[in-house]
């Protein structure tokens, strides 16, 4: 697999780390109405449906599709909702659910044996610099249990990553849409059994046109282009390429939530940002410069 990604590959992989990052404001909007695990059934009901009807079942064995659908469905989402449900802010779950890149990196060398360069490395400590500097500086809307159900979400995360990796199915849209299939048990099941009947129903009927557009989003350009893209990206790449690029999530996160929330952006958000985005071109343009010289 060549650790340089090629430019389309590189602007597919930065679309869907946009659709990713502004996605956190749109998760806020529709937890207004809808209680949180009902929002990640309900997301990944529209993902499977109707598009199961036109799409074939991928090649790839069944206990990978229940994998994938489990650990990215149920899992990072559930985990993800339940923690931006008032108990973490939209733009600080941007930043901390990135630690899946150093999880996913970290389980690639372990299962694969992907081994990863001093390039990358430097890459990534740049990043890191950038996240630490806006976890030195929360405001005080991050809460333990907040960050432990984040922490968990980028767990999961990972092991989805790896999960297609190793399905390496042929047709990314097939396999995330089959596997959605997987994801609805557990999500409506525990919707059921912890947010309860009567939160369900007040939550189907007070949604509006804004929360009902929140749910096509998640289900239309966060699932099924974003990690049928995403999934398709990290069968041709080693993950450490690939991992990387969502370090740019929580820069069109807290960019979004300024757009739309009234987030501030102080100078040490800015810097923030800078380190990461350098992180990131040390990891793209390195080996391109090697390869002149």
């Amino acid at each position: 697999m060549p650790a340089a990604l090629p430019l389309r590959h590189f602007f597919l992989a930065l679309a869907v780390v946009a659709v990713w990052g502004t996605n956190f404001v749109v998760i806020k909007l529709a937890l207004n109405h809808l209680p949180p695990l009902l929002f990640a059934a309900l997301r990944y009901t529209f993902a499977l449906f109707p598009a199961l009807f036109f799409v074939r079942v991928p090649q790839v064995g069944w206990k990978n599709l229940a994998t994938y659908g489990v650990l990215i469905g149920a899992g990072m989402f559930g985990l993800l909702f339940l923690a931006i449900n008032g108990h973490i802010s939209p733009g600080i779950a941007s930043l901390v659910v990135q630690m899946q890149v150093f999880f996913t990196i970290g389980l690639s060398m372990r299962i694969s044996g992907e081994k990863v360069q001093p390039f990358q490395w430097l890459a990534l400590l740049l990043a890191t610099a950038g996240i630490a500097t806006i976890g030195f500086h929360t405001d005080g809307t991050t809460t333990v249990l907040g960050l432990v159900l984040v922490l968990c979400a980028a767990l999961s995360w990972s092991g989805g990553n790896i999960a297609a990796k190793q399905g390496a199915p042929s047709n990314m849209l097939a396999y995330v849409v089959w596997a959605s299939a997987f994801a609805l048990p557990p999500l409506y099941g525990l919707s059921f059994v912890f947010e309860g009947w009567d939160a369900i129903a007040k939550g189907l009927q007070d949604g509006d046109a804004v929360t009902w557009a929140a749910v096509a989003w998640q289900s239309w350009g966060n699932t099924l282009f974003g990690y049928a893209a995403w999934g398709w990206l990290l069968a041709r790449h080693p993950a450490a390429t690939i991992t990387p690029m969502a370090l740019l999530v929580p820069v069109f996160g807290m960019g979004a939530s300024a757009f739309w929330l009234g987030e501030s952006l102080p100078p040490w958000k800015l810097i923030a940002a800078a380190l990461v985005m350098g992180g990131l071109a040390v990891n793209l343009l390195w080996p391109r410069w090697r390869r002149t010289i």
